[in-house]
């Protein structure tokens, strides 16, 4: 506040005066009115002032305008006002930032203003509860005002944000909402929150801020979209870079997946937008945070196979052949390749075999190593393809032999047709360009790396230096090469060359002492490197000759001592002769001594501003803090100590020979024992399950010796109440005797059916007889015999009786007609008595008429009674036969039924019983196969059961044989 008043005192009087005082009765009014609309016209007014007399209405209204947000939170259009002016006293206006000389002093006002906003830190808890009003006027002002606050005075505010209650969620509902201008403010407001703080940038993680920015980058359209994705990205890299919890959740999310489409490019890709330039520019940013160097080697690896497996490693290779891309897009691209394929088996095999779209296919890599050895080719281009090649070597011992192999003899192309790899490296380590001879050497270099193999496989590689002369190594060659020093006209850097050659002979050399006798056997290699360390140079040349000390150095400390001339000893009497221990040593220091060392040493990619900075390479460097002590020593070490270092050294190797046998033996019996153990346990485990094996066969056996046991006492049962009625389920315990009881039961069966069908016979008979009485009644004829009736000759005598029963209505119809006449007859006798009396011989012959009437009459009376009576005694004796046929048929039905029924119970007991048998046979093997099985374990059996399951075993198949007999 004294600063302000400072400024303020010092402004000078006039104008100045009078606007101070109108903004004091403002304030004024602000502070003391009681209707709403004076307030609110007093800080509209304030709001106007705010932009011009910044300072004053900053010093003079800034706790009224708090107090307003405070107390009149029910009218949105002062909060408005009130948030807008202290938007305009807080923020530093870009048209005063475009003035030179008011921008530091607008920068400072700034930070005093926050500082004195959040000196109480109600304040911001207060903007944070205005952020959840949803009308516009409110919330668009509040996220003005909170992202200028931590604009100026970053982690004060944060600190303030994560301590309050919900804090971090509230901003997180303004990527949620509708109105774009507000959700698009919400994201640069989260990319000020989350700057350098990775508590908040957890909690808005988790918040599901990943989920919400990628929907709003694919709603803008991915890379085709405007600002707001290019804003989404730069908040996801605040949210990922060098914090891994977030990189763990981004990748367990499936988020990695959904970064895919921004990577499709079309066939046309000339006429890109600045803004798409940009934003795919940070999209490959984005993937290379996730698959960065510097994170830990789990999760970087994770993210590599989640990206190969997606397909997003793909997506990369097609815009790294595609044709139109932006040199600045295809760098990015190639950097971005490198760190997802960076010791990554999977991924580098697939680089491997990725190739462009050239006639003939071209591989990825040959096409890139073309570029980089091509000195029209932009700078920051061939870092990036050097970068490539050493990501794509990087572990990958399969990669390395694949490079050192095309530049042995048996595999170079003899037509020339394609080039390759190693040619490409042969060219740019012997080219005039000391950039490409640099790259060559160390992309080289980075194919030796650790590959003792290799190595010595480059050992062979011969090289035609010009047509007539024979052909010289490649170890050779660059020896050669590194001897002519300054006098081949080249163009770059003088010295570039040479550390380049240097650092990939000191790779070579290293760890490889077969190296070291090929390097040691050019008598001339010695020499050279004792003048260039001994001479006195510039400090240029003297990176140079700490080069040649380390390369000297390795030669003595990987000397296997197979060359009389330079073993370990004369080397270093060589060395202290002709240059001095102490020289030799403050020589090799000037290597780490070196600015460009440190800066190569702290990450792997060769990032540099211009040519003339590529000196070091990374892995180099490693190399080199390996070494430099370890030659140190061995340089300072006398000879009898050489000596009893190589005693000490050939004890120990006897020794670790020895312990090494015996580490082997003990390996090889812990193999054994090892083995042995798992036969020991399988055997255990196949006793036990043999054991078991052999309880459940035991008890199954039981089971059954008990079923057949209690089989036959219920089918003995069975057989006792229900006769020949057997229970199928109980068959097989049905021995011989019985199946003769069943067979006699079905003879008697059978018997009772012939007398059954005799009776019937008899009735048919008996029938056939009352038809033919009643017919001999009727004709006064009488057959002596009837042969047995069958079902036609019931039929007709059906048919008979049915005449029998139309002859009766016609005889009753006419005893009926002739009871008529009598009736009339005797009426007009009755009228003849009463009529007067005529001659005696009239009434004679009407007395004798009437009588002889009478008497026809009475005898058809007689006989119609008869025949009634013969009819009914008929039709009597016809029902009782009609009723004991029908008895005699059901019968008949009857035991015809059970008797198929009895049929099929044998059957099916005899096909129980032969499974019955079957089982039981192959139980008893089975027992047989398990008892031989532990005998052979080792385990007594018990015989004393054998004979008599045995002998169950044979009566089961004595009682088999006699069913199959029956």
């Amino acid at each position: 506040m004294n600063f302000l008043r400072g400024v303020m005192g010092g402004q000078s009087a006039g104008p100045q005066h009078t606007e101070a005082e109108t903004i004091q009765k403002l304030c004024d009014r602000v502070a003391s009115s009681t209707l709403l609309d004076d307030r609110r016209n007093a800080v509209r007014a304030l709001k106007s002032l705010s932009k011009k007399y910044r300072l004053e209405v900053g010093i003079q209204a800034m706790e009224h305008l708090i107090h307003v947000l405070q107390t009149d939170r029910s009218d949105s259009e002062i909060i408005a006002y009130a948030l807008d002016t202290l938007y305009n006293i807080i923020s530093n206006d870009e048209e005063e930032e475009l003035e030179e000389n008011s921008t530091r002093q607008s920068e400072d006002l700034g930070s005093q203003f926050t500082e004195i906003f959040i000196k109480q830190p109600e304040n911001v808890t207060l903007l944070l509860s205005l952020l959840e009003e949803f009308d516009f006027h409110v919330r668009w002002p509040g996220v003005r005002l909170l992202t200028s606050l931590l604009k100026q005075l970053g982690p004060p505010v944060q600190q303030i944000i994560l301590v309050s209650p919900m804090g971090v969620s509230r901003l997180m509902d303004l990527l949620a909402d509708s109105r774009e201008i507000i959700r698009n403010d919400g994201v640069l407001l989260l990319q000020a929150l989350t700057r350098s703080n990775g508590a908040i940038q957890k909690i808005v993680a988790f918040e599901n801020a990943f989920e919400r920015l990628l929907d709003i980058i694919t709603e803008e359209g991915n890379s085709d979209g405007g600002i707001v994705v290019e804003d989404c990205l730069i908040l996801l890299q605040n949210l990922l870079k060098t914090n891994n919890s977030n990189q763990n959740f981004f990748k367990e999310g499936s988020y990695i997946q959904r970064m895919k489409p921004w990577f499709e490019v079309g066939e046309e890709n000339s006429g890109w937008s600045a803004q798409k330039v940009t934003n795919l520019h940070l999209m490959l940013q984005l993937v290379r945070v996730l698959v960065s160097p510097t994170n830990p080697p789990g999760a970087t690896s994770s993210c590599q196979k989640a990206m190969f497996q997606c397909g997003l490693l793909q997506q990369l290779c097609t815009i790294l052949m595609a044709t139109g891309i932006p040199a600045d897009i295809l760098t990015e691209t190639i950097n971005t390749v490198s760190e997802v394929i960076r010791g990554c088996q999977v991924n580098q095999d697939y680089f491997a075999s990725v190739n462009a779209p050239s006639n003939p296919p071209r591989p990825a890599i040959v096409v890139l190593l073309m570029s980089m050895v091509n000195e029209r080719q932009p700078f920051v281009l061939r870092c990036a393809v050097l970068y490539c090649f050493q990501c794509f070597l990087y572990k990958n011992e399969k990669g390395q032999g694949e490079i050192v192999a095309t530049l042995l003899p048996s595999t170079i192309d003899a037509t020339g047709n394609s080039v390759s790899a190693g040619q490409l490296l042969c060219g740019g380590l012997f080219s005039t360009d000391s950039l490409s001879n640099w790259c060559a050497a160390v992309a080289l270099a980075h194919a030796l790396q650790g590959n003792a193999t290799q190595k010595e496989q480059l050992l062979r590689v011969q090289l035609a230096t010009s047509i007539g002369n024979p052909p010289v190594s490649l170890l050779q060659q660059c020896t050669n090469i590194l001897s002519q020093g300054d006098k081949i006209d080249r163009r770059g850097s003088k010295i570039q060359t040479r550390v380049g050659l240097l650092m990939l002979l000191c790779t070579w050399l290293s760890n490889c002492p077969i190296a070291v006798t090929h390097f040691l056997h050019n008598s001339a290699n010695v020499p050279f490197l004792t003048g260039q360390i001994a001479e006195n140079l510039g400090e240029e040349e003297q990176l140079v000759q700490g080069l040649c000390a380390l390369l000297l150095g390795i030669s003595i400390y990987f000397n296997d001592n197979s060359l009389e001339n330079y073993t370990k000893e004369k080397l270093k009497q060589l060395i202290e002769k002709r240059i001095g221990k102490e020289n030799f040593i403050e020589k090799l220091g000037f290597i780490s001594k070196h600015e460009l060392y440190s800066r190569a040493s702290q990450k792997p990619q060769p990032n540099f501003p211009s040519p003339e900075y590529m000196i070091f390479d990374h892995e180099f460097t490693k190399l080199v803090k390996e070494l430099e002590g370890v030659i140190t020593k061995a340089i300072y070490k006398s000879s009898e100590e050489d000596k009893k270092e190589e005693e000490v050294k050939k004890t120990l190797e006897q020794h670790d020979n020895i312990v090494t046998h015996y580490k082997n033996m003990i390996r090889e019996q812990d193999l054994q024992l090892e083995e042995l153990k798992q036969q020991v346990s399988t055997l255990k485990c196949q006793n036990e399950q043999l054991q078991t094996a052999v309880t459940q066969q035991a008890s199954q056996i039981q089971q059954h010796k008990d079923q057949y046991n209690l089989l036959k006492v219920q089918l003995g049962k069975d057989n006792h109440h229900q006769g020949s009625h057997g229970d199928g389920a109980q068959v097989n315990g049905i021995q011989p005797e019985e199946i003769s009881r069943l067979r006699e039961e079905i003879e008697e069966l059978k018997s009772q059916q012939a007398l059954l069908q005799g009776q019937l016979a008899e009735k048919d008979s008996l029938i056939e007889n009352l038809k033919s009485s009643q017919a001999s009644g009727m004709s006064e004829q009488a057959s002596a015999t009837c042969p047995p009736r069958d079902p036609e000759q019931v039929a007709e005598l059906k048919q008979e009786l049915t005449a029998l029963k139309s002859q009766l209505c016609s005889q009753s119809l006419e005893i009926t007609r002739l009871q008529t006449e009598n009736c009339e007859l005797l009426q007009r006798a009755e009228t003849l008595a009463k009529s007067v009396p005529v001659e005696g011989e009239s009434e004679h012959v009407s007395a004798a008429k009437t009588t002889d009437v009478e008497g026809r009459l009475s005898a058809l009376l007689q006989e119609t009674k008869e025949l009634k009576n013969e009819i009914k005694a008929l039709s009597e004796e016809r029902t009782a036969i009609q009723k004991q046929l029908d008895s005699s048929n059901s019968t008949i039905a009857i035991l015809q039924t059970e008797k198929d029924k009895l049929d099929l119970e044998v059957t099916d007991s005899k096909k129980e019983q032969d499974d019955l048998l079957v089982l039981l046979a192959d139980q008893d093997q089975k027992i047989l196969s398990l008892k031989s099985k532990l005998k052979d374990l080792g385990h007594p059996v018990e015989e004393e059961d054998e004979s008599g399951d045995q002998e169950d075993d044979d009566d089961e198949i004595d009682d088999g044989d006699k069913d199959q007999d029956i």
